[in-house]
């Protein structure tokens, strides 16, 4: 097991085209890290360039306290997972796992001991003997990963490895891979662009966007507290919402609502308002509240999702299936609930709402003094 350290890294290909731009990620020993983003945000790039698979073209990686700039693939003590499982067709499960220990000339003995234990772990026992052909994706996956498993590197690093797999199998491998890295202790580094996955695996969340780090935290981090309005709009499903309302000393225009927040928040004039669909409140039209006016809804079973309109902007809710939907409907938000963004940059604005209580609201003047 090892510690990476990624300093200043950067990939700039021929024609000046930047695919990562400064990232700084340290990765303490035995930490399973996502990298998640949107398709072109630089983290299969950012992973090839600690695996080797990519020159770096400003920067410097370190595993175990060794910078591997300049050193090959195969001797970086690492070993990949990749998103098709690259087994060899004509070989046995067995022969699949044992071939990398081979061609290193490791004793037969050792590979035997060490092939039994990842095929205990990952539950291959039954199919050792059979071809790749015989076996289901997700089993081929659990021998992509058992290869990797049996070299014991100092890291895992993990590129979309259930991309392939159906939507069932993906939340069963996602179960698997936490229980085997928590086994194992093995560093890892993982990519995907499913939120969803990113957030039930990683200790910490890296988001990228453009080339660029948005934010590093643990998931529950990031979800309640994004940094960046691309954060708040990528992390969550469904995406928070985010409209647009003017701040006029404690009192936030949104809509054709006057919300009363009891404080100042430490910026005035246009912001970004976001607002999670499970934090909002539907009720029957009320005195101080939202008018919130229904477009559609989503069924998913337990949950529903209802969208709507809160003047002219889009929001919305999400809520129990068994609350029934009012003819006329209205919404309201706890202040500590409300996220606030710098409209031209997209940071977040932090500021002290945790201390108010449930918003008040009026109808919005013209103008607000």
């Amino acid at each position: 097991m090892a510690s990476i350290d990624i300093r200043d890294v950067s990939k700039i290909y021929n024609g000046g085209v930047t695919a990562v731009s400064d990232v700084n990620i340290d990765i303490v020993d035995g930490e399973f890290i996502v990298l998640v983003g949107p398709s072109g945000c630089g983290k299969s790039t950012l992973l090839r360039m600690v695996a080797g698979l990519e020159t770096i073209s400003r920067g410097e990686v370190t595993i175990g306290g060794r910078t591997v700039n300049d050193i090959d693939p195969a001797d970086r003590d690492i070993a990949m997972v990749f998103q098709n499982y690259a087994l060899y067709p004509h070989m046995t499960v067995y022969e699949n796992l044992a071939y990398g220990l081979k061609n290193r000339r490791t004793p037969k003995a050792e590979i035997d001991a060490r092939v039994a234990e990842a095929a205990r772990m990952l539950e291959l026992q039954p199919y050792l003997e059979r071809k790749p052909r015989a076996l289901s994706g997700g089993q081929r996956q659990r021998v992509a990963m058992g290869r990797a498993i049996v070299r014991k590197p100092s890291a895992f690093l993990f590129d979309e490895p259930l991309s392939n797999l159906d939507a069932k199998l993906r939340v069963s491998m996602r179960g698997e891979i936490k229980r085997l890295q928590r086994r194992v202790g093995t560093t890892s580094l993982y990519v995907t662009h499913d939120q969803l996955e990113a957030m039930t695996l990683a200790d910490r969340l890296v988001v990228l966007s453009g080339g660029r780090i948005e934010q590093i935290g643990r998931p529950l981090d990031v979800y309640h507290r994004p940094a960046t309005t691309f954060v708040a709009s990528f992390i969550g499903s469904p995406a928070m919402n985010l409209v647009s309302g003017e701040l006029h000393g404690s009192k936030l225009a949104l809509g054709p609502a006057l919300i009363d927040l009891g404080t100042n928040v430490p910026t005035q004039g246009a912001v970004t308002v976001g607002l999670r669909a499970e934090d909002l409140r539907l009720h029957a039209d009320a005195e101080g509240s939202l008018p919130f006016r229904i477009d559609y809804v989503e069924e998913l079973g337990s949950q529903r999702l209802v969208h709507g309109m809160v003047g002219d902007q889009a929001m919305v809710a999400a809520l129990s299936s068994e609350i029934p939907l009012p003819e006329t409907t209205s919404l309201s938000i706890a202040p500590s609930r409300l996220h606030f963004f710098d409209t031209a940059s997209g940071q977040r604005i932090d500021w002290s709402g945790e201390a108010v209580g449930q918003v008040t609201v009026t109808a919005a003047p013209e103008a607000v003094a």
